[in-house]
């Protein structure tokens, strides 16, 4: 459970990141709400400049404000006033003072409105030559702090507790956020370790319990329609075999019957030729039909391992070579004419086979052609050996046979390519469509159901020369031949 601790991983990555940018994004908030809520110019900074934008008449009884000035003041709703030195009197004054606001200020009054407020108005003072200016802004404008005190030792460590507490703070986050993912986890693993044993075809039942209790229903459910499922696919190829292995077995009898009948009226001399011609007829169809089940029992034995495999070093040269004459002795009308074309310097090519089972794979493909191409047609067989890592073998290989894929094979045991014995035939009949050869190299069962059960086809003869090549370690390669018929390689590991 690899991926747990992974997951794990990644939620923490994703929270430190959280905490990281909401720290950050706090910050460009508080400091762009402190940049709009102090403009340029403050308010102590503008009862400064009043101060020293107000000065006295020519004859020394007045007062004048600068305009600028003024006009900020106006813009801004402030009133001002001037509070005198000496006799604490009010001795300038704003256009729009409101009229609450006292003339006379005693020193108590003065030290108060420094810090606060005159008559709820925000205060705000500056310095003048004559005595103290006054700067009054709206009620609704400013909240002043009136008794702002620090403890020393608190305002010198204030940078040190501030660390602290965000370090309490990411301790505390990432306590709640371990206690949650862990009560998570602790939920999702048997689910995890549920579904991951789910191929494995093994029973599962995961407890029903927790926040994803729907979750593990839905897996203990599905673990027992596999179940079901399961055993009704084994009942059913059980079946199969059984019944395959008793029709092989129910047919041989009768078969056997119609064969030594049929050899006997082929020697009658009583009957006339057309009769010899058919029950000639008979008899190589109920060898067709022999066969036939041969095959299909071989390959039901195959699927399910039970026919024993006796491997042994064989010379596949040989073997071909061999399987050739035989066929070549049985052609009595010529018609099925055999061209070796495997090169004279190749005289064995050893593979670790089977050797029957070698050989019903190559009569198999060479029945083929026979089967297909009732008015004749000539047969090619050749032997090749694709050396290890040769580019040079593959490259003639495609040259001589277009479409056809790269010999090498890839072995079960090994992960790596590998030398390869070919063994090719091939015929110059009628060929194949490229329908046929796409339905042929897509059929992964020799049961599958097909439409076109009316029509000659290549069927279960190729079907079986793929489980003997598997069976091998090799493959079967299906292609149009370069002779302008069918073609088919059997590949097998050197």
């Amino acid at each position: 459970m690899r991926s747990i601790p992974k997951l794990i991983r990644r939620f923490l990555a994703i929270l430190l990141l959280s905490v990281i940018l909401l720290f950050l994004l706090n910050i460009i908030v508080l400091f762009s709400i402190s940049m709009r809520q102090t403009p340029g110019a403050s308010a102590w900074t503008t009862a400064a400049e009043t101060g020293a934008a107000l000065t006295k008449t020519a004859d020394g009884n007045d007062y004048i404000l600068a305009e600028d000035t003024a006009s900020e003041l106006i813009r801004e709703e402030v009133w001002g006033i001037l509070i005198d030195n000496d006799t604490h009197q009010v001795v300038w004054h704003t256009d729009n003072l409101p009229p609450e606001i006292p003339r006379h200020y005693s020193l108590a009054d003065i030290a108060s409105l420094t810090r606060g407020y005159v008559m709820n108005y925000p205060a705000f003072t500056g310095q003048h030559t004559d005595g103290l200016i006054v700067l009054g802004y709206p009620q609704d404008r400013y909240w002043k702090h009136m008794y702002p005190n620090w403890d020393y030792y608190f305002i010198a460590n204030l940078p040190k507790i501030i660390l602290n507490v965000l370090i309490v703070n990411a301790a505390l986050i990432f306590m709640i956020y371990l206690i949650a993912s862990t009560n998570l986890m602790r939920s999702v693993r048997p689910i995890a370790e549920g579904i991951q044993a789910l191929p494995t075809k093994e029973p599962v039942y995961v407890r029903e319990k927790g926040v994803l209790s729907e979750l593990a229903a839905a897996i203990n459910q599905t673990s027992e329609i596999l179940k079901s499922q399961n055993y009704q696919l084994r009942k059913r190829e059980s079946a199969r075999a059984n019944w395959i292995a008793g029709v092989s077995h129910d047919i041989r009898t009768p078969l056997s019957m119609v064969l030594g009948y049929a050899a006997q009226l082929t020697d009658n001399p009583q009957l006339d030729e057309d009769a010899r011609q058919k029950t000639r007829v008979i008899i190589r169809q109920s060898e067709r039909i022999r066969n036939l089940i041969n095959d299909l029992n071989l390959a039901s034995k195959l699927e399910y391992d039970m026919q024993p495999i006796r491997r042994t070093r064989e010379n596949a040269v040989a073997i071909a070579r061999q399987i050739v004459v035989d066929f070549m002795n049985m052609d009595i009308d010529g018609k099925y004419p055999i061209e070796w074309k495997t090169k004279p310097q190749l005289t064995a090519c050893y593979v670790n086979a089977d050797k029957d089972l070698l050989k019903r794979a190559v009569s198999n493909l060479i029945q083929n052609c026979i089967n297909h191409n009732p008015d004749g047609c000539t047969i090619y067989i050749s032997v090749q050996e694709n050396p290890e890592n040769s580019q040079s073998a593959a490259k003639e290989q495609q040259s001589e046979q277009p479409g056809v894929t790269t010999c090498t094979i890839q072995r079960p045991d090994c992960t790596g390519t590998s030398p390869c014995c070919i063994i090719r035939v091939e015929d110059d009949g009628a060929g194949i469509s490229e329908e046929e050869l796409q339905r042929l190299n897509n059929t992964p069962h020799y049961m599958m159901c097909d439409s076109s059960t009316l029509e000659q086809r290549h069927g279960l003869g190729l079907l079986l020369v793929r489980q003997i090549a598997a069976s091998h370690d090799g493959r079967i390669s299906l292609h149009p031949s370069i002779y302008g018929g069918f073609g088919a390689d059997i590949l097998l590991p050197v």
